[in-house]
């Protein structure tokens, strides 16, 4: 069992025909402040690994583990990494969780998950590291792709400006800011303070187009956009994969979607924004 969705396609990637892959939290869900349902706690009773993203992410997985029952060993992905800190508001200073966003620190992810289902399944082993190789250099192309494709946005464009601070890894990665209403999604509420300062922000970089997360409302971002002069967007995928027949079913979709997205969106005219 995974936490949420985009661990279980990275799972199921390593695990290949060898294991049952199954995530607790359903395709649109929000993560953070999950509640999980008696039915979800069932499912879980009888899984061999957990398997949960941490850095604060799922604050409810503990709990939920215990429910479902203490002995379940459970594998948190970035143990051992490094993460870059939210720097504003009540949770300045903690990990930003939304590592995965970055190939390169997903292809930790994949190791990890290659380790644990070595152990869980041994006969296996040799099955579970050809896919993750084989994965890893999916994360590659990726990787260079996106780097590639985002190097193309004049240096005033290269803003990111969603409704949760979930693109702090790509940012980084990519060379690009990054702006947004919260900075998780566990605190989610807009007060007038958050709101202006994004508008402001807009207003002064001239950014002709911003954005929301498929797991929150877009309300708020629409606000924003309507005061700035920019127009909205289209909506990301981050915490949540989409389902099956939408934009974001896997996470090498979810991540070509996200900038596919926001270079349509940096590269409207000159004149929107001003």
């Amino acid at each position: 069992m995974t936490t949420f969705t985009v661990l279980a396609d990275l799972a199921r990637n390593v695990a290949g025909d060898r294991l049952t892959v199954r995530s607790i939290v359903k395709p649109g869900s929000e993560i953070h402040g999950y509640q999980p349902t008696p039915s979800d706690i069932e499912r879980a009773s009888g899984a061999d690994l957990i398997v949960e993203n941490g850095l604060g992410l799922e604050l409810w997985a503990r709990k939920f583990t215990a429910s479902a029952g203490g002995d379940i060993p459970t594998l948190t992905l970035s143990e051992g990494m490094e993460p870059l800190l939210i720097e504003e508001d009540a949770y300045a200073g903690k990990p930003n969780p939304h590592a995965w966003m970055s190939p390169q620190r997903t292809m930790d992810y994949v190791d990890r998950l290659e380790q644990a289902f070595r152990e869980l399944d041994p006969a296996g082993a040799d099955e579970f590291l050809t896919n993750a190789s084989s994965y890893k250099q999916k994360l590659n192309r990726l990787d260079q792709e996106l780097r590639a494709a985002l190097s193309t946005l004049p240096k005033k464009r290269r803003v990111l400006v969603s409704c949760e601070g979930a693109f702090t890894y790509l940012a980084s990665d990519y060379g690009l800011d990054e702006a947004y209403l919260w900075p998780v999604n566990a605190e989610s509420q807009v007060t007038p303070k958050r709101m202006a300062r994004l508008i402001n922000t807009v207003r002064e970089r001239q950014i002709p187009a911003i954005f929301c997360e498929s797991t929150v409302s877009d309300k708020n971002q629409r606000q924003v956009a309507a005061e700035s002069g920019a127009r909205f967007g289209g909506t990301f995928y981050v915490d949540s994969l989409s389902t099956e027949d939408g934009p974001a079913p896997s996470l090498l979709k979810l991540q070509r979607h996200n900038v596919e997205l926001l270079i349509r969106g940096l590269s409207a005219d000159e004149t929107v924004g001003n």
